[in-house]
């Protein structure tokens, strides 16, 4: 539950120019402080952390069909608060978070008429806002409701800012026209002024903030991840869009998403609140790795309908194919997930025609008695693409989910992986929330691909399991470019994607080549210790690898056996070192163990001496060039390591 305490009732109104006021808060620790303006009639903030400017001067406002409330608005008074919350969330990267933050609701008129709040919210990481609109008394009466056609909703960057981004596709392109997927490759250290390949980025969005001289001292770089959170059918998801210069801005989606079904708009009743933007601020990437904001300020829209577990399970379709999922080879991935150990099976599209629904039934009660569940592929088609990947039309209609989701239950499905959604309107929004809520009543777990970020999902809705919204496994599969790019792609997601929400990647194989038979097909460039060390980067709750049951016979022992053991869930993460694109080193726990990974997409090897305070001096498990050994931790509790280009190494505690 939020408490909310009062600090101060209304901030002191600082005269800027004639008819202009200025307001600033600070986070309960005085770290970050935001300030808000109002000259001209068009509100603006500004993000400081410790007196370095992080965003300059930026616009905020929203453009309904009722009023233009971008400009011509006047702020009254500002209430500040202090907010309480404490939470359990076994699906990200924190199982337990206390949160406090400033809240501060400031409030805008315009003619007279209280239109518009912008509510913050600042810790000493992380900056949030959003809207809450009001209804219009007139002539006709009151209106109850609205539409938003745009936001003002602004991130002017310093100058000499840099930027690692990821380009926002064109609608209905790709593969059976299912664009925008989240999908494309990332941008790293761009500059300023591009809109990615004309339709803006994805979220998330980072950027690096240049020197800045303060008091004639140099402050050294900073950072700053960029997203939002709090999406659900009441709203559209957004991108980020840029002008040309250091100004990015909010964008509602391309009409062209969903086969041009829908607006690009968002329908509201009013009163009502927007999604949050989140802005994390950290003078090193630590804040970015470590930040919460993402599921902070969200609360949970349902009770879960049973206590839903987690964990490891195998998947065939990434090294076999669509004509691996028949009912001998599930059948043999099933032997697979029981000899490691693991929860599950993903039986990936066409299972329907090449299984049948009395057989797969069969496959349920096999895996049962083997210990191991399954989990179910669908297309969530309606009429947004031109996918022809079946079980079609089962997702995009109640009638024929439900029924599908109670022969689900009746025999004993674990989950869903749902694939090629259709963009970001409000009214894939919406279905996305559906298939969720319904989902949770028979209880059933969900998996989306093909899809939008995870918006704080997890903690939203209790058996949301994860999103792809990232290039993922598959095209390992696909092409040797992703291959030989594995590394460099491995070392950006820890940073950007897998910051503000589970990521469902399918990756970790320990084959040498993506085929059956593990003799040809595209070649796996990245080394075995890489690969245990991204089953701890890449996070999500529920993990389908890339192993194949050859693996028993053909993989390093020790390998095989990492991969019975490694967590999928995690109570806490500590960053250690790393750049976007070129390696990454963190720390994750998960109960009173310890996991410390890095990966290395650089030319040469990273030679590092960790030092590593959340271990104990003695006894630990190193993964390193092949081979797993054991070494001794000093009381100084120091490590030399040294990891290879695509490369890792794993320590265990």
């Amino acid at each position: 539950m939020i408490k909310k305490t009062m600090a101060v009732a209304v901030l002191m109104l600082t005269a800027l120019t004639v008819g202009a006021t200025e307001k600033r808060f600070d986070s309960p620790d005085g770290k970050m402080t935001v300030i808000v303006n109002d000259e001209g009639g068009k509100p603006t903030y500004q993000v400081v952390r410790g007196g370095v400017t992080f965003l300059e001067r930026s616009p905020l406002g929203v453009n309904t069909n009722v009023a233009d409330l971008t400009t011509g608005l006047t702020m009254k008074e500002c209430e500040v608060h202090t907010v309480n919350d404490e939470y359990t969330l076994k699906t990200t990267k924190q199982s337990h978070v206390r949160y406090e933050a400033t809240e501060a609701v400031c409030q805008f008129e315009k003619d007279g008429w209280h239109a518009l709040d912008v509510i913050f919210r600042v810790t000493g990481r992380d900056v949030a806002f959003r809207y809450k609109l009001y209804s219009k008394k007139n002539r006709g009466g009151e209106t109850l409701v609205a539409v938003v056609k745009d936001e003002a909703s602004g991130f002017v960057m310093p100058e000499g800012t840099t930027t690692f981004l990821c380009p926002q596709s064109k609608p209905m392109g790709g593969f059976a026209r299912t664009s925008p997927s989240y999908e494309t490759g990332y941008t790293l250290d761009d500059t300023m002024g591009k809109n990615g390949w004309g339709e803006g980025y994805s979220f998330p969005c980072l950027f690096k903030v240049p020197s800045v001289a303060v008091l004639q001292q140099q402050t050294g770089q900073g950072w700053v991840l960029i997203s939002e959170t709090g999406t659900d059918g009441n709203y559209v998801a957004c991108r980020l869009l840029n002008d040309g210069g250091a100004k990015y801005k909010i964008g509602f989606p391309q009409p062209g998403e969903m086969n041009g079904q829908g607006s690009t708009t968002a329908a509201v009743s009013l009163p009502s609140v927007t999604p949050w933007r989140t802005i994390t601020c950290g003078e090193t990437l630590k804040n970015i790795v470590e930040t919460t904001v993402a599921n902070d300020l969200v609360q949970p829209k349902y009770k879960a309908s049973k206590d839903y577990t987690y964990g490891k399970g195998s998947w065939s379709w990434i090294i076999g194919m669509d004509s691996s999922c028949n009912f001998d080879e599930q059948k043999r991935y099933i032997d697979f997930s029981a000899a490691m150990g693991w929860r599950s099976v993903l039986i990936d599209a066409f299972w329907d025609r090449q299984i049948g629904y009395e057989k797969m039934a069969e496959l349920a009660r096999y895996g049962k008695s083997k210990g191991v569940g399954i989990f179910l592929w669908y297309n969530s088609n309606g009429q947004w693409n031109d996918a022809p990947q079946t079980p079609i039309g089962k997702m995009d209609r109640s009638a024929a989910r439900r029924q599908e989701m109670k022969w689900m239950k009746d025999n004993g499905i674990l989950g869903i992986k749902v694939d090629f959604f259709g963009g970001d309107k409000q009214p894939m929004m919406q279905l996305y929330e559906d298939i969720l809520t319904d989902a949770n009543e028979f209880g059933i777990q969900c998996i989306f691909h093909g899809c939008t970020l995870p918006r704080g999902w997890e903690r939203m809705y209790p058996n949301y399991v994860a999103s792809e919204a990232v290039l993922a496994s598959e095209n390992l599969h696909f092409g040797q470019g992703a291959c030989d790019a594995e590394a460099r792609n491995a070392c950006i997601h820890t940073f950007i994607r897998n910051t503000v929400g589970s990521m469902d990647f399918g990756g970790s194989t320990l084959n040498k080549y993506y085929n059956a038979d593990n003799q040809h097909g595209t070649v796996r460039k990245t080394s075995d210790v890489f690969a245990l060390a991204t089953a701890v980067l890449f996070q999500s709750s529920v993990q389908h690898f890339a192993m194949a049951p050859n693996n028993l016979t053909d993989a390093p022992a020790w390998a095989v056996d990492f991969m019975k053991q490694v967590p999928t869930t995690w109570d806490e993460v500590q960053f250690i070192d790393g750049y976007p694109g070129q390696y990454v080193i963190m720390a994750r726990r998960s109960g009173s163990t310890w996991y410390v990974a890095g990966i290395n997409a650089a030319d040469q090897p990273v030679k590092r001496t960790l030092t590593l305070p959340m271990l104990e001096a003695g006894t630990a498990q190193l993964y390193m060039n092949g081979q797993l050994t054991q070494v001794k931790l000093p009381k100084k509790k120091t490590l030399k390591v040294e990891i290879p280009t695509n490369g890792g190494v794993v320590i265990v505690q």
